[in-house]
Parts: C-alpha cells; sequence; structure tokens
C-alpha cells in the first residue's frame, strides 16, 4: 500500500469530484472500467495509487475535458515517483509514513511540543537521546539509521524553497534533560541558530502560563502549495503518528494551533528564553 502524499490525495478528490458531476455512483463507475465499487473507492481515498491508464479512461468516461485528463494524468505518473524516505520505510509503521511522505510535499508546517524539541530542529545527539529513550529498545545500529532519517527530513529547511516552520516549544520541554548538559546546551545553541533563518519562527510557552490547550499532546498541521489540497493535522499518541483529515477535527486542531501561538512568548522574547536557559545550565 503505498504513502497517501499530497498528490495521491489531491488526485483521489479530483477523481471523487469529477464522478460525482458525471452523477455516477461508485458501482456504476467501476463496471464501466472492468473494476469493482472498494476498488475505486481505495482509488479516491489515496489508499491505493491509480495508474495513469486507470486515471485516463475514468475521466474519459466522465467527460472531463482534454486539459484537464492530461494534467490528472501527470498527476498520476508524479504520485507513483518514489519519495528520498522510501528506503527508510522498513523501518517506520504505516502512519509516521504517511506522515512523512505529506511533510515531505508540504509548504507550511507548524508544529507543537511539550515534551520534546521539535524533529525537525534536533541535533544528532538529541536524536540518539530521543531513541535511546523510546518505547522500544533499539540497537546502536538501529538507533543510527533513525538518526539518519530525521537528519534527511531536516534537509529541507535549509534548501531551496524551504518550507515555512513555526515551532511552539513548552519550555517544560527545553528543561528536561535528553542527554547530558553538553547534548542539552548543543540543542539550545541549535535552535537559536535555525530561529535566525527566515522561513522559521521559534516560540516558547513559559511554564508560567499554566494548563494550556496543548498540554495533552504533540501537533502537527501542514499546509500544501495547491489550493485544492486541503490541510492536514497530526497528532501523536501512545500508538504512534495519527493523521486527521476530517472537517470537524481541522477546525479543532487549528483553533488548538492558534490559542498556542497566544500563549506563547513572542519570537524575539523566546529568543531571550532560550539564552537565558543556556546561561542556566
Amino acid at each position: 500500500m503505498a504513502p497517501k502524499t499530497a498528490r495521491a490525495r489531491r488526485l483521489g478528490i479530483a477523481l471523487r469530484t469529477h464522478r460525482e458531476a458525471a452523477g455516477l455512483t461508485l458501482e456504476a463507475a467501476a463496471d464501466e472500467i472492468n473494476s469493482t465499487r472498494s476498488t475505486l473507492s481505495r482509488y479516491e481515498n489515496a489508499q491505493t495509487l491509480v495508474s495513469p491508464a486507470t486515471v485516463r479512461a475514468l475521466l474519459t468516461l466522465y467527460r472531463v475535458g482534454a486539459d484537464e485528463v492530461a494534467a490528472a494524468v501527470q498527476l498520476a505518473k508524479d504520485a507513483r515517483k518514489p519519495g528520498w524516505w522510501v528506503s527508510y520505510s522498513y523501518l517506520l509503521d504505516r502512519r509516521t509514513i504517511d506522515f512523512i511522505a505529506l511533510e515531505a510535499e508540504a509548504t507550511g508546517i507548524a508544529n507543537f511540543e511539550p515534551s520534546v524539541v521539535p524533529g525537525l530542529l534536533q541535533t544528532a545527539d538529541y536524536i540518539r537521546g530521543v531513541m535511546r529513550g523510546g518505547p522500544h529498545t533499539l540497537s546502536d545500529e538501529q538507533v543510527e539509521q533513525r538518526v539518519h532519517l530525521r537528519l534527511d527530513r531536516q534537509q529541507r529547511l535549509t534548501a531551496d524553497a524551504p518550507p515555512i516552520l513555526d515551532a511552539i516549544i513548552d519550555e517544560g520541554a527545553l528543561l528536561r534533560p535528553v542527554g547530558d548538559r553538553a547534548v542539552m546546551e548543543g540543542q539550545l545553541r541549535h535552535l537559536l541558530k535555525m530561529a535566525e533563518l527566515p522561513n522559521i519562527t521559534v516560540q516558547v510557552i513559559p511554564l508560567a502560563a499554566g494548563y494550556h490547550r496543548g498540554t495533552r499532546g504533540s501537533l502537527h498541521i501542514l499546509e500544501f502549495a495547491d489550493p485544492e489540497d486541503p490541510i492536514i493535522a497530526s497528532v501523536e499518541t501512545v500508538a504512534g503518528q495519527m493523521v486527521l483529515d476530517r472537517p470537524g477535527d481541522l477546525r479543532t486542531c487549528t483553533k488548538i494551533m492558534e490559542h498556542l501561538r497566544t500563549v506563547a512568548l513572542s519570537p524575539a522574547d523566546s529568543r531571550d528564553q532560550l539564552v537565558q536557559l543556556l546561561k542556566g545550565r
């Protein structure tokens, strides 16, 4: 089963929209192309990659214009291209792979973390500390594989046309030791350095803010360049990453992220807080 990339989701939405505009049920459309209702449903929900030939057959059936057919066929071809993360897929569960595939295409990333530094801003040594303290016992080789994976995810932040990253960190995450003192000092310095980049904003929620709406767990919100791509939210649970795309869930997550921005220190005050934490170590 292929990861749900933004391209695959966009294509699935287009297939469903055109089918409904043509007044066809899943059963009727599937019969016309000698397929099944369940297969067509998986195409529309981006659970299974659809071939360019099938896209052409479906959109021809739906009497879609030639230009739109050509664009959708190209989208189907692009969706089948393997991402850089494919070589790591054996390390991770399906939900995490789905999230990484979406994150790799996002143009805007908002991330709140209550207990650790955001993964996209972690140093290699900090990552090692997190992996060794995780729920699974990992060998040194397995730890290093995960370190390389996370560092690869970070490369987009300093590449051409990087995504916008808004990172909100609870102060408790910055006070919690991961690794030894040198690791934490290196991590705080790295946060200060990354916050200087024009595409990255770092805000700290001080302990003095008390209990807030993000105290229960981490939250990601991904935005994409194409206006037809709806935002995606992701929350961390004890069972792993959970991707949310229902409108009600997205509204709730968006409101929570807006609330977290208001209780956090400003970027300038957050920098001062990071400097003070570094001096106090």
